[in-house]
């Protein structure tokens, strides 16, 4: 992964930055539901999974929101009703990262 290069004097800082976000960045996917004959799916909720932590789930409508120990774990929460199955889709990582033009003050 790289920090896309910044027209910023402080474009070695802000490299360093991108790069620390790019190395921190949690993983990102969806947990789609579908019909047994694989003929429509659906999202039903979206995730954060991070490398040495928890992964954090909320649903589509915004209802229900999980801490869970893996990806994996989510899966079994939309699980159950006959004919539908439930997995995992994987967003792909991001490649580049940019900082936005001017810091906010707090």
């Amino acid at each position: 992964m790289t920090a896309a290069s910044s027209p910023n004097p402080h474009s070695l800082f802000d490299q360093e930055l991108c790069g620390l976000v790019l190395d921190t960045a949690p993983r990102l996917f969806a947990v789609v539901q579908v019909d047994g004959d694989d003929a429509d799916g659906w999202v039903v909720a979206w995730g954060l999974a991070n490398d040495d932590g928890p992964t954090h789930l909320i649903s589509l409508d915004g209802h229900t929101r999980m801490n869970l120990a893996s990806p994996e774990r989510a899966v079994r929460h939309f699980t159950g009703r006959p004919g539908i199955t439930a997995r995992l889709v994987w967003l792909a990582q991001p490649g580049t990262a940019t900082l936005d033009d001017q810091p906010q003050a707090a």
